[in-house]
């Protein structure tokens, strides 16, 4: 990492307007509540050194036309060290941003709890904690930016807590600082880009583009329906309307038979989930990981723009979908959810993924946890059929109701392939029987299982829904 730049200076790359906030005056006794010898000369030091009296700086702030409170970390004071203080502060910013219903931006640089101060410093991560999850019931969005380094409770509350993470290339993440880990542990696992890697945090950005970045994801999240972010509504929008079905980028033709559906289903050439996010959005920001260790890059997670709103998306794209992935698109449904934020999902699969690795990772469980959420969502959820649809794995991202089908698609119970086998049939069947499952796109509107395009008769036409 280049020079550890002060949280006055982060500020100022990051927003305009700053404003601090009121911070409670609190009473200390002479070398702190443990009397700890010499404490009181180290924190005057330190503010002289900073020119700060504690080791965060709260305000508000606008951020790319975006107002939000945001808490700036000073390293500077004795490490962006939380004590009894720090934590007056950081409930004061977190109680102003719901009482103006504003994001809450936490730039974090803290090497954890301040020894000087003992237990009464670890009980701030309660704290603290307790304020970030009245704020996520409020309806509010937390963003994170990781700075150099993150690590003790700062990472495992106002970091790894918050709803997205950001975080800086080669700052240093981890639950556990430099002076504490084992002797032979592999730094490079104790770094922003390892924690990207483990499902942990979203994305490393560079400090030049930290300010256009945070500033699409606060539009996103704390502007849904292109407000103007001054916390003037309520956040919470659980009437928001369905998101638009994205046109068909496929052939419009149906296919004849079901087997011609699962050729065009499984053609490389048919359009695949990045083509549909590229036509439906202008803008589109990406949340990646579990948070439980794990990444699926055939599932597609984030937020964008769509005729001035934002809408989230969860997309698979094509490949056998991971635990991760069932995972981390039911971190961005409970998510959009939260903010009422309404929910486009694009499914193509030809199944959960059924090796031994995925079991050992909990598959059945993260697809269960999927359903749910799914069933359990009060922002409406769209679906988009727009490749195959196989079985449990596929169903889990579609939205009972509202699921619309492509003409290059098709859903089924089970491949076709696997389900004569399972009859006993001879290979030369197969055709046959992905007939008689009824899994064209037209099958599946007139069973009722995917809805028919708006002022269509089912029976006649294909389910291509208009944009």
């Amino acid at each position: 990492m280049a020079e550890r730049p002060s949280a006055r200076e982060v500020v100022a790359l990051l927003a305009d307007d700053f404003r601090e906030i009121p911070y409670p005056d609190r009473q200390s006794k002479p070398d702190g509540p443990l009397a700890w010898q010499g404490y009181d000369a180290s924190r005057a030091r330190a503010a002289e050194r900073t020119g700060e009296q504690e080791s965060v700086v709260c305000g508000t702030a606008r951020v790319e036309g975006t107002r939000a409170v945001l808490i700036a970390f000073e390293f500077g004071f004795l490490g962006g060290s939380l004590g009894e203080r720090t934590g007056d502060r950081l409930e004061a910013a977190y109680t102003y941003a719901r009482e103006h219903r504003l994001p809450v931006v936490p730039l974090v640089a803290t090497g954890g709890s301040r020894m000087q101060e003992g237990m009464l410093a670890l009980s701030q991560l309660q704290r603290v904690a307790r304020q970030s999850a009245l704020t996520r019931a409020a309806g509010l969005p937390q963003i994170a930016v990781l700075r150099d380094p993150t690590t003790g409770g700062g990472w495992a509350t106002l970091g790894a807590g918050a709803d997205v993470v950001l975080a800086l290339p080669g700052a240093q993440v981890g639950f556990a600082g430099s002076r504490v880990r084992p002797a032979d542990a592999d730094p490079t696992a104790y770094t922003a880009e390892a924690q990207v890697a483990a499902g942990a945090a979203d994305a490393v950005v560079r400090p030049q583009e930290l300010r256009e970045t945070l500033g699409l994801w606060l539009r996103l999240l704390a502007r849904p329906s292109g407000g103007t972010g001054d916390g003037t509504a309520d956040g919470r929008t659980a009437d928001a309307a369905p998101a638009p079905v994205p046109a068909p980028l496929g052939t419009a033709d149906l296919p004849a038979t079901g087997w011609d559906a699962v050729r065009r289903a499984r053609a490389p050439e048919r359009p695949r989930a990045q083509a549909y996010l590229d036509a439906y959005f202008t803008h589109r920001a990406a949340v990646s990981g579990d948070r439980c260790g794990g990444t699926d890059p055939g599932m597609l997670c984030g937020f964008g723009e769509h005729e001035g709103r934002t809408v989230a998306y969860a997309a698979q794209t094509g490949t056998a979908t991971r635990p991760a992935g069932y995972r981390t698109a039911t971190r961005l449904i409970r998510l959009a959810d939260r903010l009422g934020i309404p929910v486009l999902t694009l499914v193509d699969t030809p199944g959960a993924a059924n090796d031994a690795e995925a079991e050992r990772q909990g598959v059945g469980a993260a697809i269960a946890d999927l359903f749910t959420t799914v069933a359990s969502a009060r922002t409406p959820i769209t679906s988009l059929l727009i490749g195959e649809g196989g079985s449990g794995g596929a169903l889990a991202l579609a939205a009972p109701g509202r699921t619309y089908a492509t003409p290059d698609s098709y859903f089924s119970v089970i491949a076709p392939e696997l389900a004569a086998a399972i009859l006993k049939r001879a290979p030369e069947e197969v055709e046959l029987t992905a007939d008689q499952l009824r899994i064209r796109p037209q099958d599946l509107v007139e069973l009722g299982v995917i809805a028919p395009p708006v002022g269509r008769n089912p029976h006649s036409a294909a389910p291509r829904p208009a944009p």
